[in-house]
């Protein structure tokens, strides 16, 4: 629905009327929804990773042990498996 809009949006724009959906989000310098929802995932990523949430990391995420191909940083990330019931001890 919000994609809709933001088309729809950018259509109504003087000049833009004749460009495709990812010109217009170009030239208008905007990013698709989907852009827009993989960065804020990193985000809430970053913030779990440095405390900043009360989720913590390893609750999502394993940290590797092998630290060679990381820099030698200690936050180098594997996603767990997770069953259909492990997100209820979250809210």
């Amino acid at each position: 629905m919000l994609e809709k809009v933001q088309r729809r949006f950018t259509k109504m724009i003087i000049n833009m009327e004749g460009l495709s959906y990812e010109d217009r989000l170009q030239s208008l310098k905007l990013r698709s929804l989907e852009e827009r929802r993989n960065r804020q995932d990193l985000v809430e990523v970053f913030k779990m990773a440095k405390g900043m949430t009360r989720i913590r990391l390893q609750e999502l995420f394993m940290l590797e042990e092998n630290t060679k191909g990381t820099r030698r940083h200690s936050l180098k990330l594997a996603k767990m498996r997770c069953a259909r019931d492990c997100w209820r001890h979250f809210f």
